[in-house]
Protein backbone atom coordinates (compact mmCIF):
# COMPACT_ATOMS: atom_id res chain seq x y z
CA UNK A 1 0.00 0.00 0.00
CA UNK A 2 2.50 2.39 1.33
CA UNK A 3 5.41 1.39 -1.32
CA UNK A 4 7.62 4.40 -2.02
CA UNK A 5 11.04 3.83 -3.89
CA UNK A 6 13.60 3.28 -1.76
CA UNK A 7 15.38 6.45 -1.33
CA UNK A 8 16.11 8.38 1.81
CA UNK A 9 13.49 10.52 0.68
CA UNK A 10 10.79 7.72 1.02
CA UNK A 11 12.45 7.30 4.59
CA UNK A 12 11.37 10.71 5.65
CA UNK A 13 7.55 9.82 4.14
CA UNK A 14 7.48 6.51 5.85
CA UNK A 15 8.77 7.82 9.13
CA UNK A 16 6.28 10.77 9.34
CA UNK A 17 3.29 8.49 8.60
CA UNK A 18 4.29 6.17 11.42
CA UNK A 19 4.66 9.00 13.83
CA UNK A 20 1.43 9.90 13.24
CA UNK A 21 -0.31 6.84 13.23
CA UNK A 22 1.63 5.68 16.62
CA UNK A 23 1.00 9.15 17.99
CA UNK A 24 -2.70 8.74 17.30
CA UNK A 25 -2.77 5.02 18.89
CA UNK A 26 -1.28 5.61 22.22
CA UNK A 27 -3.12 9.07 22.45
CA UNK A 28 -6.62 6.89 22.26
CA UNK A 29 -5.12 4.23 24.40
CA UNK A 30 -5.41 6.62 27.71
CA UNK A 31 -3.40 8.74 29.44
CA UNK A 32 -0.81 7.05 31.34
CA UNK A 33 2.34 8.89 32.70
CA UNK A 34 5.72 5.94 32.13
CA UNK A 35 6.01 5.74 35.62
CA UNK A 36 2.56 4.48 36.29
CA UNK A 37 2.25 2.07 33.42
CA UNK A 38 1.96 -1.71 34.35
CA UNK A 39 4.30 -3.89 33.22
CA UNK A 40 2.17 -5.25 29.93
CA UNK A 41 1.81 -1.66 28.80
CA UNK A 42 5.72 -1.14 28.78
CA UNK A 43 5.87 -3.89 26.85
CA UNK A 44 3.33 -2.89 24.42
CA UNK A 45 5.23 0.51 23.92
CA UNK A 46 9.21 -1.30 23.48
CA UNK A 47 6.95 -3.57 20.94
CA UNK A 48 5.51 -1.08 19.15
CA UNK A 49 8.99 0.99 18.45
CA UNK A 50 10.66 -2.19 17.29
CA UNK A 51 7.35 -3.54 14.74
CA UNK A 52 7.08 0.18 13.15
CA UNK A 53 10.91 0.33 12.87
CA UNK A 54 10.90 -1.62 9.38
CA UNK A 55 7.86 0.64 8.54
CA UNK A 56 10.11 3.75 8.86
CA UNK A 57 13.47 2.52 6.89
CA UNK A 58 12.56 -0.71 4.69
CA UNK A 59 15.13 -2.92 3.90
CA UNK A 60 17.31 0.37 4.34
CA UNK A 61 19.81 -0.81 7.26
CA UNK A 62 22.48 1.88 6.51
CA UNK A 63 23.33 4.57 9.30
CA UNK A 64 22.12 7.14 6.50
CA UNK A 65 19.13 5.54 6.89
CA UNK A 66 18.27 5.52 11.12
CA UNK A 67 19.95 9.11 11.32
CA UNK A 68 17.27 10.57 8.88
CA UNK A 69 14.28 8.04 10.20
CA UNK A 70 15.96 9.22 14.22
CA UNK A 71 15.66 13.35 12.51
CA UNK A 72 12.36 12.56 11.11
CA UNK A 73 10.93 11.71 14.19
CA UNK A 74 12.81 14.74 16.33
CA UNK A 75 11.59 16.95 14.07
CA UNK A 76 8.32 15.88 13.45
CA UNK A 77 7.83 16.26 17.28
CA UNK A 78 8.81 19.43 17.55
CA UNK A 79 6.76 20.56 14.33
CA UNK A 80 2.90 18.94 16.40
CA UNK A 81 4.77 20.32 19.68
CA UNK A 82 4.75 23.69 18.07
CA UNK A 83 1.54 23.37 16.49
CA UNK A 84 -0.38 22.25 19.52
CA UNK A 85 1.17 24.85 21.44
CA UNK A 86 -0.22 27.72 19.05
CA UNK A 87 -4.01 25.46 18.52
CA UNK A 88 -5.89 25.16 21.76
CA UNK A 89 -8.04 22.72 19.81
CA UNK A 90 -4.89 20.92 18.34
CA UNK A 91 -3.51 20.17 22.06
CA UNK A 92 -7.09 19.07 23.32
CA UNK A 93 -6.92 16.82 20.55
CA UNK A 94 -3.39 15.26 21.20
CA UNK A 95 -3.22 15.71 24.79
CA UNK A 96 -6.87 15.13 26.10
CA UNK A 97 -8.56 16.89 28.84
CA UNK A 98 -8.81 16.43 32.81
CA UNK A 99 -11.18 13.84 34.03
CA UNK A 100 -13.11 14.24 37.06
CA UNK A 101 -12.87 10.77 39.46
CA UNK A 102 -14.02 12.10 42.14
CA UNK A 103 -16.52 15.10 43.37
CA UNK A 104 -17.41 15.91 47.02
CA UNK A 105 -16.65 12.25 48.06
CA UNK A 106 -18.65 10.22 45.47
CA UNK A 107 -16.84 8.37 42.76
CA UNK A 108 -17.79 8.80 39.21
CA UNK A 109 -17.95 5.71 37.50
CA UNK A 110 -18.55 6.48 34.42
CA UNK A 111 -15.02 8.72 33.91
CA UNK A 112 -13.25 5.45 35.48
CA UNK A 113 -14.71 3.13 33.52
CA UNK A 114 -13.98 5.54 30.47
CA UNK A 115 -10.49 6.27 31.92
CA UNK A 116 -10.00 2.58 32.05
CA UNK A 117 -8.62 3.34 36.08
CA UNK A 118 -9.32 0.23 38.20
CA UNK A 119 -11.38 0.99 41.60
CA UNK A 120 -7.95 -0.01 43.08
CA UNK A 121 -5.75 2.44 41.11
CA UNK A 122 -8.02 5.17 42.93
CA UNK A 123 -7.82 3.69 46.33
CA UNK A 124 -3.76 4.17 45.66
CA UNK A 125 -3.61 7.10 44.37
CA UNK A 126 -5.48 8.42 47.66
CA UNK A 127 -3.28 6.84 50.06
CA UNK A 128 -0.80 8.50 48.18
CA UNK A 129 -2.21 11.60 48.72
CA UNK A 130 -2.49 11.30 52.94
CA UNK A 131 -6.59 10.32 52.24
CA UNK A 132 -7.76 7.85 54.13
CA UNK A 133 -11.49 8.00 52.96
CA UNK A 134 -13.35 8.84 49.65
CA UNK A 135 -16.01 10.86 51.71
CA UNK A 136 -12.65 13.26 52.58
CA UNK A 137 -11.89 13.81 48.61
CA UNK A 138 -12.90 17.15 47.58
CA UNK A 139 -12.30 16.26 43.95
CA UNK A 140 -9.79 14.01 42.56
CA UNK A 141 -8.60 14.50 38.93
CA UNK A 142 -7.09 12.49 36.02
CA UNK A 143 -4.68 14.51 35.19
CA UNK A 144 -3.86 15.20 30.98
CA UNK A 145 -0.18 13.67 31.94
CA UNK A 146 -1.86 10.81 33.69
CA UNK A 147 -1.25 12.01 37.32
CA UNK A 148 -4.22 12.02 39.58
CA UNK A 149 -4.87 15.48 41.55
CA UNK A 150 -6.52 14.79 45.03
CA UNK A 151 -7.94 18.10 47.00
CA UNK A 152 -9.39 17.31 50.49
CA UNK A 153 -12.55 18.52 51.13
CA UNK A 154 -10.78 20.87 53.49
CA UNK A 155 -8.53 22.18 50.63
CA UNK A 156 -10.67 23.60 48.27
CA UNK A 157 -10.68 26.96 47.63
CA UNK A 158 -13.93 28.79 48.80
CA UNK A 159 -15.03 31.67 47.15
CA UNK A 160 -17.84 33.96 48.14
CA UNK A 161 -19.76 34.74 44.73
CA UNK A 162 -22.85 36.22 44.93
CA UNK A 163 -25.88 34.54 43.26
CA UNK A 164 -27.26 37.99 41.58
CA UNK A 165 -27.13 38.17 37.79
CA UNK A 166 -27.81 41.74 36.36
CA UNK A 167 -29.04 41.34 32.91
CA UNK A 168 -30.06 44.95 30.59
CA UNK A 169 -32.29 44.27 28.23
CA UNK A 170 -32.12 46.88 25.40
CA UNK A 171 -35.94 47.82 24.43
CA UNK A 172 -36.20 48.64 20.39
CA UNK A 173 -37.19 52.26 20.57
CA UNK A 174 -37.90 53.14 17.01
Amino acid sequence: MWSFNNSLIDIVFRTVIVYIVVLLGIRLTGKREVGQMASFELVLILLLANAVQNAMTGPDTSLAGGVIAATTLLLSNVIVTRLAARSHKLRKVLEGTPTVLIQKGKVVKLNLEKEHIAHEELEQALREHGVAAMADVGIAVLEIDGSISVLKNNELPSVNRPHHHIRFIMKNRS
